[in-house]
């Protein structure tokens, strides 16, 4: 082939990758999920929260740009039973008088592997702020994208679980974070 031939197909890759290049700026709610999962008296129990606000700018290609801030509301847990609910809403877990959101700002994003990312922020849990770092795949799907991760939460780093609900024989203090969301690409 001659260099112009060459020139032709490497700008036309070039092209076709810069269109696939997308600012991923909200999530689709009702397709995006956040689950828990820790161990009461050594038995895995599940929960969920149903209500979060996400405001996102990721670009695969801007990294240094990226930005995550999420809005938890704790009063949203099902944790498995209206007692358990209850429970958790209480001075000695959440206190969602006092405290009814749980929020995250991203410091930083950083790649890991082809769709592997990281990313690290400040988390506050009942004015307890700690750094926590989730690492995430992140699968384009036309316009959107599959964004899939976890992290181990401490629930003594933020005073979930005060009194009695202390100790990490009856509660673990290691709490599983599962995260699932459906990002949509700015248009």
């Amino acid at each position: 082939m001659n260099i112009k031939v060459w020139s032709s197909v490497i700008g036309g890759l070039m092209l076709a990758a810069g269109a696939q290049a997308a600012e991923y700026t909200s999530i689709q709610s009702d397709k995006s999920s956040l689950h828990f999962v820790y161990k009461q008296m050594g038995v895995p129990v599940d929960g969920s929260f149903k209500k979060f606000n996400t405001q996102l700018a990721f670009d695969p290609a801007k990294l240094a740009n990226a930005k995550v801030d999420f809005e938890l509301n704790l009063a949203s847990i099902d944790a498995g039973s209206d007692e358990a609910n209850d429970e958790v809403a209480s001075k000695s877990w959440f206190n969602t008088k006092v405290y009814p959101k749980a929020t995250f700002a991203s410091t930083a994003v950083k790649q890991l592997a082809a769709n592997r990312y990281e990313v690290s922020g400040k988390m506050t849990i009942k004015g307890h702020t700690q750094t926590i770092t989730a690492p995430f795949t992140f699968t384009p799907q036309g316009n959107s994208a599959k964004v899939d991760g976890s992290f181990v939460l401490k629930r003594s780093e933020f005073a979930i679980g005060e009194g009695v609900w202390a100790d990490f024989g009856t509660v673990a203090n290691e709490i599983q974070i599962n995260f699932h969301f459906l990002a949509n690409a700015s248009k």
